[in-house]
């Protein structure tokens, strides 16, 4: 079984003034990997007294191996990209997060919420059965569905619903029911219908349609699989989106770069792109990644395009993307960070020490540094040090811009400094947040440092000198 964790026990104490259950249960979790999502939920329960243990569903075999060795009460899914063998869930209850409203079936969901525009959407804890996304509804949440990419929406609204969702099926099922109660159809207000996967024509990209649409279709990818596109050329997947307002061009046109993206023109404005992945050739070894626009198109295919660098200070007004901005109310002084899925590559660490000495050098007595909406840090850009020409020298030169960048804020103590985080940190990340004098977040944000399966890392990120103030010495 290619397991995560053995059984973990209670973190010490209900979330949210939650109630202990009438029993613990043995809690096993099925899922194609542990991201956010899985995270989030297994801190939850634990917190509520469960024992939690984590397999990754990497085939029928791994499956079926994971509950012969752990017997479980319950089986949870919060995400899995292939069906329950028939062996184990005709003989265990098995809770499926579906990212999707009550009636909702197929594996687009969300993304074919975000393509049609839809208002609201929704997540459904469900039992497994034959059919798919079709078995009893022990839960559902609706919310807003707003405008933003899937992966921005998965980690807050999908997560935070099934969140809920679980938490109250768990309930359902500990209290002695193995069956979720009567309730009737689109309670909640919203109402799914069975849908087939998305395919590469049902978003493919109209450079010539409003700005809008373009977004919606760049959106419904982000993450997996990426929008299919060709530039200069070159077949890539784009991933992210963001509107500018100040830029106009011949529809499809790449107008200009800024940190890392690229802004192509659409029919009534134009979108920043920041991260590409070159689509692979057949015969092609290297599997391709995703990185930075600009590092995947190459100064040839970009001669001649304008670089249009923004001052993190630099007012502006409209949309536009900037991946640092700082700004002052009264005493107060605001950075904002926002790295493509929080990584951080050398050259982005050392932008931000450089926007960290501006804040430094203004007269406000507290500083905050507020990272992403989604990801607060996720630490060094693994991808960017895997493309460079010498991966072990791209990855000492990361490591230190990333130490330089969290001594930095350990010695700012010309003011107090606060670590505001609205998403996850995980690795690097994690120190960067505990290096500031009072670090806040979010209800639900993880923390993931990583350091005991990286082989330990001692001194990086100076962890082992703020990680044992924060937590004490034996939890460090």
């Amino acid at each position: 079984m290619n397991r995560l964790t053995g059984w973990s026990g209670s973190l010490g104490g209900p979330a949210g003034g939650g109630v202990r259950p009438p029993r613990p249960l043995r809690i096993l979790f099925l899922t194609s990997a542990h991201n956010g999502l899985s995270q989030r939920v297994s801190l939850e329960l634990l917190r509520l007294g469960h024992a939690v243990a984590v397999a990754l569903a990497t085939s029928d075999a791994a499956m079926l191996d994971a509950v012969a060795q752990e017997a479980p009460d319950l089986i949870v899914a919060p995400m899995l990209t292939r069906a329950i063998p028939e062996a184990i869930w005709r003989r265990h209850v098995c809770l499926i997060v579906h990212p999707g409203p009550r009636g909702d079936r197929g594996p687009s969901s969300l993304d074919w919420a975000i393509l049609e525009g839809e208002s609201h959407w929704g997540v459904t804890v469900l039992q497994a059965e034959a059919a798919l996304d079709a078995g009893p509804v022990w839960a559902s949440h609706a919310f807003p569905l707003r405008g933003a990419s899937k992966s921005s929406i998965y980690t807050h609204e999908v997560t935070d619903a099934a969140v809920r969702g679980l938490r109250e099926a768990v309930a359902r099922f500990a209290a002695g029911g193995v069956r979720p109660p009567p309730a009737e159809d689109g309670q909640d207000g919203v109402r799914g219908r069975p849908r087939p996967p998305v395919r590469p024509r049902d978003r493919g990209i109209d450079w010539e349609a409003p700005t809008d649409r373009v977004l919606r279709a760049l959106w419904s990818a982000d993450g997996s699989p990426g929008l299919r596109d060709r530039i200069g050329g070159l077949p890539v997947s784009l991933y992210g989106g963001s509107p500018e307002d100040g830029l106009r061009g011949a529809p499809g046109a790449v107008l200009a770069t800024r940190d890392g993206a690229i802004c192509r023109a659409t029919g009534d404005g134009a979108v920043w792109i920041p991260s590409l992945k070159r689509r692979p050739a057949p015969g092609d070894e290297r599997p391709a990644i995703k990185l930075p626009a600009t590092a995947v198109l190459g100064p040839a295919r970009l001669a001649g395009v304008p670089h249009l660098p923004l001052a993190p200070q630099a007012p502006v007004a409209g949309r536009t993307y900037r991946q640092l901005e700082y700004w002052e109310r009264g005493a107060v002084g605001f950075l904002r960070f926002a790295f493509p899925n929080g990584a951080m590559s050398t050259a982005q660490c050392r932008a931000l020490q450089g926007a960290l000495g501006h804040a430094r050098s203004q007269p406000t007595r507290v500083l905050v540094l507020l990272g992403g909406p989604d990801y607060w840090s996720n630490g060094i850009h693994l991808n960017v040090i895997e493309a460079a020409r010498s991966p072990a020298d791209e990855s000492w030169r990361n490591i230190n811009a990333m130490d330089d960048l969290v001594l930095d804020v350990i010695t700012a103590e010309e003011r107090l400094v606060v670590a505001a985080l609205e998403g996850n940190a995980g690795a690097g990340g994690v120190p960067l947040a505990l290096a500031a004098d009072l670090v806040w977040t979010r209800p639900g944000v993880v923390l993931n440092p990583h350091y005991q399966a990286m082989g330990g890392l001692y001194g990086s990120e100076y962890w082992t000198y703020l990680l044992p103030q924060r937590v004490g010495a034996r939890r460090a």
